[in-house]
């Protein structure tokens, strides 16, 4: 028996950089999440004019954000919490949520704290697998909550148990 592709199958390497995301990405991020997210996510960049949170990306040559993600220095006291990471979904497991993580790290380290903490959801275990090969360690279960956008635009609330996971740094 003969397998036939349709397609050549070939590696690909793309360089990839990390900078903070700005409100003009937004509309390049449509893959992150629904438009009440988009607009919870531009709140958020407002904070980071602040100096109260980075939101950062995972960036292409043609600068177009593939990964998102924030650090919040007031959630914790004495810590950075890491919050709404996410990859392009075609490129998960290319290792850009590896980086986002360690450049989230560098910037708390560059803050002068000496802890990272996250929350994954437990119905996760995809994400939570790369927190535990970063080196976090869970150490609490949390109730969690937050709207939703359905594609019909309805709002709704969804509810989930999160894995409280942390790392010194």
């Amino acid at each position: 028996m003969t397998t036939h592709h349709l397609f050549p199958e070939a590696t690909v390497t793309l360089r990839v950089g990390v900078r903070d995301l700005r409100p003009g990405d937004l509309p390049a991020c449509t893959w992150s999440g629904s438009a009440t997210h988009l607009r919870h996510v531009e709140r958020e960049l407002a904070r980071a004019a602040a100096g109260e949170v980075d939101y950062l990306a995972v960036c292409t040559p043609a600068d177009l954000p593939v990964a998102i993600g924030g650090v919040d220095y007031r959630a914790t006291e004495g810590a950075g919490t890491l919050w709404q990471l996410a990859v392009l979904p075609a490129l998960q497991s290319c290792g850009l949520g590896t980086l986002l993580v360690q450049s989230a790290e560098r910037r708390i380290r560059a803050r002068g704290l000496h802890r990272a903490e996250l929350a994954v959801e437990e119905d996760n275990p995809r994400a939570r697998a790369l927190y535990e090969r970063l080196g976090y360690v869970a150490y609490d279960r949390a109730p969690d909550a937050w709207d939703e956008e359905d594609p019909d635009g309805a709002i709704r609330r969804h509810e989930t148990m999160c894995v409280l996971m942390r790392k010194n740094l």
